[in-house]
């Protein structure tokens, strides 16, 4: 699991550049949404996953002890931001966890 660089880009930083070496991997729009996606429940459910790799949505569910729907808005949100990928099968959606660990860059 890499190392996944985090930063913030409001909307007024558009000169700043967004690639390059040094440079996040992933941009967030504000610190309250950096925070919220990184909570530290959802670190703990990226850490699940790595560990148990969990092959479908409801077993995930079982092992964390949150309900299938409330675990899909905060996967789908997590992909979003490139940090779970959602693998779609024909018998449903394994989540894989992309990072785990973080470097937030701020400033």
């Amino acid at each position: 699991m890499k190392r996944c660089v985090v930063g913030i880009r409001r909307p007024e930083d558009s000169g700043i550049p967004t690639t390059g070496r040094g440079q996040p991997s992933v941009w967030f729009p504000s610190m309250a949404t950096m925070a919220a996606v990184l909570s530290e429940d959802n670190r703990a459910l990226l850490r699940l996953i790595r560990d148990q790799r969990p092959k479908s949505l409801t077993a995930l569910a079982e092992l964390s002890g949150r309900q299938v729907p409330n675990l899909s808005r905060s996967l789908r949100m997590m992909e979003g931001y490139s940090l779970v990928k959602l693998k779609h099968d024909g018998h449903g959606v394994e989540p894989v966890a992309l990072a785990t660990s973080f470097k937030i860059l701020i400033d």
